[in-house]
């Protein structure tokens, strides 16, 4: 049994403080994420978890891919279609991965452990769609789901060549709310999950009754839901566990909707009925969601118990 994250962490942008950060500044080129990427690795280690990801600290997860991609731009913080979606013109993500990478590497003296990385996280192509408003161009959301499908793959083809995640993370949360169409949101998997040299996880968070049956059919290796938050999906898990056979789980066992740190106790109970569900060997604890709403140290608080229980039941 491991532990990730679904992706998002607290951020706190850093203003350039020496000469070098200013004079960077004054060019246009000084990062004010860069401190918030490394903070948050650290944190996410220093917290015990397994596979890591870069914090996602440079916006929401929509436009942090829809700015990059032709077709699409940015209109008062919502993205508006407005002609063909292809592919970026430029990677999204690489760097930032890298550069966490890098922390990663530094923090186990150079060489990270087995069992240990970091994984690329994507906003899906339903997610994306339904969340945008076409203006130009599609006549329908399914045609351009699936321009989009190509597009991401672009990104997550570079991920994989250049940082070679321990796996890629496809978020969908729009896949749980019932306004998609199940058979072009397997295409546009299908699309990405294609020749992939490293395993496919998809997010979904939200109640999972009436979805659950159509989700569980996704060609991905790992199926990441919520479990914390809501009272409803674990008795969906127990009637279903069958249809997640050759899958592994990402359980989600922390509530991120609250930023109060939760019960180790509770914890611990949705753990012990995952592992009588589906067995440890099958699951990756995580929280529900991103945290970046949580202040700082509630946020990695959380994290902390999580991988308490990991460690007692690994």
């Amino acid at each position: 049994m491991r532990s990730t994250v679904v992706g998002s962490f607290p951020v706190e942008e850093s203003s350039p403080s020496n000469f070098k950060d200013k004079l960077l500044n004054s060019f246009g080129a000084y990062d004010p994420f860069k401190e918030a990427i490394k903070a948050s690795v650290i944190s996410q280690l220093d917290a015990g978890v397994d596979i890591i990801s870069d914090g996602q600290v440079r916006g929401d997860m929509v436009s942090i891919f829809t700015k990059y991609i032709p077709g699409m731009r940015i209109e008062d913080g919502n993205t508006v279609i407005v002609s063909k979606i292809v592919n970026p013109i430029q990677e999204i993500s690489v760097n930032d991965l890298l550069y966490a990478k890098k922390v990663m590497k530094d923090y186990y003296n150079g060489s990270i452990p087995e069992g240990k990385g970091i994984k690329g996280i994507i906003t899906g192509p339903n997610t994306i769609v339904h969340s945008s408003r076409i203006q130009y161009f599609y006549k329908n959301r399914e045609d351009a789901i699936i321009d989009l499908a190509h597009s991401l793959k672009y990104e997550v083809n570079a991920i994989v060549r250049r940082v070679k995640p321990a796996y890629i993370q496809i978020d969908e949360p729009f896949l749980s709310t019932g306004m998609v169409d199940m058979k072009t949101a397997r295409e546009a998997i299908d699309i990405i999950h294609d020749g992939l040299k490293v395993p496919l996880a998809m997010h979904v968070c939200g109640i999972l009754s009436d979805t659950f049956k159509d989700i569980s059919k996704f060609n991905v290796d790992i199926l990441d839901f919520e479990f914390a938050g809501n009272n409803v999906n674990l008795g969906v898990l127990e009637k279903n566990a069958s249809l997640l056979e050759g899958k592994k789980l990402g359980f989600g066992c922390v509530d991120s909707s609250v930023n109060e740190v939760d019960d180790i106790a509770d914890i611990e109970n949705l753990v012990c009925k995952a592992i009588e569900i589906v067995g440890k060997d099958n699951l990756l604890l995580d929280p529900d969601c991103g945290l970046r709403r949580a202040p700082k140290d509630v946020a990695f608080k959380k994290l902390q118990l999580m991988n308490q229980i990991k460690d007692k039941y690994s």
